[in-house]
C-alpha cells in the first residue's frame, strides 16, 4: 500500500489530493498546522492526521518522527504547504513580507524534505511533489496571451520560481527519489479567492499524476495537466 503524506491538506489543493489518493487506495496522512482543521478534514477523509507547521524546525521533526513510529516509511511526499503574500505595487514590500512568504513556499520545504528523505529511503519508489506554479515561470508571465501575465505577485511568483528550480537541484542530486513539481494551474481556492476558472479537481491533476506514476517514470520535470510547462 502507498504511504502519502500531504502537507497543508486540511482545504484547497491539498485537501482535494488527499481525497483522491485515498480513493485511489493510498494511505493518507494529512499535514496541517491547525489541529482542529487538521483533524476534521482528516476524519472526513478517512485519513490520519498529524500536525506539521512547515516554518517550525521542531514541529517537522516531530511530524516526521510521528510518521516514523505509526507508518515506518514514506512512498510519496507532497510538498503542497503554501501562501500567496502581497499582490500589487512592491513599494511597500518589506523584508519581514518576503521572509514570511519564502519560509513557507521554499525553506519550508526544504524543512520537510530534509526531514521526510530518510522515510522515503525506506520506500521502494520513493516520490516527491513540489506544489509549485506557473506563476513562476518567466515564459507564462511575460507572455501576454497567458493569465499569468496579468497578475503582479512579487512575492508569490519568485518563490515559485525559486521551488522549481530547487525541485530540479534535488533532482539531480538525488538520484534514488524521484522528485518533479507541479503547476496546478488557475484554480478556484481560497489562495486566489476562489477566481480561478479551474475547479480544485482540475487543479489536483498534475499533482495526483505525479503521485501516481510507475516506478521508472522522469525525475526533474516541471509539468500541469496538459503537460510539460517551460521552466525558463
Amino acid at each position: 500500500m502507498t504511504i502519502t503524506f500531504i502537507t497543508g491538506a486540511n482545504k484547497g489543493l491539498g485537501h482535494e489530493t488527499a481525497r483522491r489518493l485515498v480513493a485511489l487506495g493510498h494511505t493518507v496522512i494529512v499535514g496541517a498546522r491547525d489541529p482542529e482543521r487538521g483533524a476534521a478534514a482528516a476524519a472526513a477523509l478517512g485519513a490520519r492526521f498529524v500536525r506539521i507547521d512547515v516554518t517550525d524546525d521542531a514541529s517537522v521533526r516531530a511530524a516526521a518522527a510521528d510518521v516514523a513510529a505509526h507508518e515506518g516509511r514514506v512512498d510519496v511526499l507532497v510538498n503542497n504547504a503554501g501562501v500567496h503574500g502581497p499582490y500589487g505595487d512592491p513599494g511597500d514590500l518589506t523584508g519581514a513580507d518576503a521572509l514570511g512568504v519564502f519560509d513557507v513556499n521554499v525553506i519550508g520545504v526544504v524543512r520537510v524534505t530534509t526531514a521526510f528523505l530518510p522515510l522515503l529511503r525506506r520506500s521502494a519508489d520513493p516520490v516527491v511533489v513540489n506544489v509549485s506554479s506557473g506563476m513562476g515561470s518567466l515564459a507564462r508571465t511575460e507572455d501576454p496571451s497567458r493569465p499569468e501575465s496579468s497578475v503582479v505577485a512579487p512575492l508569490y511568483t519568485a518563490s515559485k520560481a525559486a521551488l522549481t528550480m530547487l525541485t530540479s537541484q534535488y533532482a539531480k542530486a538525488l538520484k534514488d527519489v524521484r522528485v518533479n513539481a507541479a503547476d496546478p494551474g488557475y484554480t478556484a481556492t481560497d489562495l486566489n479567492g476562489h477566481s480561478g476558472p479551474q475547479t480544485v479537481a482540475e487543479g489536483t491533476d498534475a499533482i495526483v499524476r505525479l503521485a501516481t506514476e510507475g516506478p521508472g517514470a522522469g525525475s526533474g520535470r516541471f509539468v500541469d495537466r496538459a503537460g510539460p510547462v517551460g521552466h525558463s
